[in-house]
């Protein structure tokens, strides 16, 4: 247990006690229908808890070995029986590979009865993710989409030239009926159908090369595919097995002196690493210390990988699929805690003064902090509509589970007196910063989205590419296919993608960079970013996007939506906005 003054200053005071989210679970023991909804189980993550996680934040800016893995943090501030205040701190699963580490809260009794068995099976992990990505990154995938690519453009060019050809010998047909007469005619006219005839044999000529050069490619490919779905099966079945052992061990207690494992807690099953996160950690190891808690944060820190996108430095909720099923048990034996019902505009001063505060240490200069939450830029705004400058690892709307609520959808509607009548009328990635536009009636909304659906918005971006290109300007039409088997991945796909179409202009290039100006014509989930990567378009990454393969060390994503133009619906005029673009 550590004391409050190891990470707020003795001369930081917090007045105000408003909640800005609540740890939640129905009490089991409460009985069924009205009776138990009445025993719904709450504790808050308030200021004051936001605050000693920011002193965290700041010690472990200060030690790399946090950064180089992204984990989840917590703090639990407790109450001792002699009514003092003391800090608990945790992570989730392993850090550097430990599960004990002084100052922190330990696991939850049970992982040491399957410390072996757990060591064996994350080894054969391992090896099973390296042999995956080994696979992924086989050369032949990139020479076959190389050589499709050609084979395509040759296709296309002998249809073109077929084309003028078939039409020149329709003139030619009608030219000669007109001039000759039997024999001659006859002649003729089997010249151009031998022409004919000839062209279709040049292009199945094509066809059989191209099959001859790419089957052997695709069955390469299409073998090497079965082992990774090989694989994942295998690493599904063991980490099943592994999770079932540690579901039968872990036990977990709360403050009714209850102790449960999580195999009775969760008898349908749990995801792989339930038990390991900071909520249950902090709350088991309170309960069988006989402290009471009174508030708890979590927030992310280091590295995110693709499928985490967690953002350094924000707070998270409980997580729907392992800690959220467990908080009805875990804060069972709790008294209520009052926490006054407070709205933004009475903590937003707090909250911009706790940040002021806190900003004098260097931790603040991280561009994970660059965005105060609840302050969102408002480029337009009337009784119809509102657009504003979306700023880059914010959401455009809540996602689907409790710790990607956060958005500039849900802002809003807490920020604006109206704000649960908006609705989003498009979406920009998470990562890209820029012009986003909220509708505040359904009539408004359905008349925007009637816009964007028929093309009538002019949309352009501005971007950064990791690297040189050789060409000015151009057009890149390549069909986009979400692969269900890497969501949210985008791929260039001839047969089930959408059309795409996007206009490029360089119109700078700085050092090794180039910066570059982006008018889609159609809307496509990550089409930019796709048609910058592939071979096919640019062939050059967009500064940031680790999910497409760059591999440079940046804060961001390079991508910015600058300019919005579209006629607006009530006014019957139109609106040309714009957003300076941050990088």
């Amino acid at each position: 247990m550590i004391p409050l003054s190891d990470f707020i200053d003795c001369d930081f005071e917090i007045s105000d006690s408003s909640c800005s989210y609540y740890y939640e679970g129905r009490c089991p023991e409460s009985g069924v229908g009205v009776a138990r909804r009445r025993h719904r189980l709450k504790l808050p993550r308030t200021s004051m808890s936001e605050a000693i996680a920011h002193g965290l934040m700041q010690q472990l800016a200060k030690n790399d070995c946090y950064s180089r893995e992204g984990k989840m943090y917590g703090i639990l501030l407790v109450e001792l029986p002699n009514g003092e205040q003391r800090v608990l701190k945790a992570f989730s699963g392993l850090l550097n590979g430990c599960s004990v580490v002084e100052g922190w809260v330990p696991p939850i009794p049970g992982r040491e009865e399957v410390a072996l068995q757990e060591a064996r099976t994350l080894a054969q992990l391992d090896a099973i993710k390296q042999e995956i990505l080994t696979l992924k990154q086989l050369s032949d995938r990139q020479q076959y989409q190389t050589l499709f690519a050609q084979f395509e453009q040759q296709l296309q060019a002998m249809s073109d030239r077929h084309r003028h050809c078939k039409h020149q010998r329709q003139e030619k047909r009608q030219q000669i009926c007109n001039t000759l007469t039997s024999e001659a005619l006859t002649i003729a006219l089997e010249q151009l159908d031998e022409e004919s005839r000839q062209q279709g044999i040049e292009r199945r000529q094509l066809k059989r090369q191209q099959n001859a050069v790419l089957q052997p490619l695709q069955q390469l490919i299409a073998a090497t595919d079965a082992r990774i779905s090989e694989l994942k099966q295998q690493r599904k079945a063991l980490s099943r097995q592994l999770q079932a052992q540690m579901q039968a061990s872990y036990s977990l207690t709360n403050f009714s002196g209850r102790s449960q494992s999580l195999q009775e807690l969760m008898p349908g099953g749990s995801p792989t690493g339930t038990g390991d996160c900071c909520a249950p950690k902090l709350l088991h190891y309170a309960a069988t210390h006989n402290l009471k808690p009174l508030a708890m944060a979590e927030f992310w820190w280091g590295e995110s990988s693709v499928n985490q996108d967690k953002i350094q430095g924000e707070f998270y909720g409980a997580c729907a699929e392992r800690c959220q099923p467990l908080m009805g048990f875990l804060l069972s034996g709790l008294r209520p805690i009052s926490i006054p019902n407070r709205d933004f505009h009475t903590t937003a001063p707090l909250l911009l003064n706790r940040l002021t505060h806190l900003r004098r240490s260097n931790v603040f200069d991280s561009p994970a902090f660059s965005t105060i939450k609840g302050e969102i830029p408002i480029l337009y705004e009337d009784k119809w509509l509102i657009a504003v400058n979306k700023p880059a690892g914010l959401l455009s709307v809540p996602g689907r589970y409790r710790d990607r609520q956060d958005s500039v959808l849900s802002r809003l509607r807490h920020l604006l007196a109206d704000g649960m009548a908006l609705a989003s009328v498009h979406r920009l990635d998470q990562e890209t910063s820029g012009i986003l536009l909220l509708a505040r009636d359904r009539q408004t909304h359905r008349q925007l989205s009637q816009q964007f659906q028929q093309r009538q918005i002019h949309k352009v971006y501005e971007a950064i590419l990791s690297g040189a290109v050789t060409v000015e300007q151009g057009v890149i039409d390549l069909p986009l296919w979400g692969d269900p088997e890497n969501r949210p991945e985008q791929k260039v796909d001839w047969q089930q993608g959408k059309p795409s179409l996007t206009h490029f202009q360089v119109i700078a290039r700085e050092g090794n960079y180039t910066r570059v100006e982006f008018t889609p014509l159609t809307g496509r989930t990550h089409q930019l970013r796709v048609h910058a990567a592939d071979v096919r378009g640019l062939g050059v990454t967009i500064l940031g996007d680790r999910l497409y393969g760059c591999c440079a060390v940046t804060s961001r994503l390079h991508l910015h939506a600058r300019e919005l133009r579209f006629q607006h619906p009530q006014l019957e005029k139109t609106l040309h906005l714009q957003a300076i673009t941050p990088f």
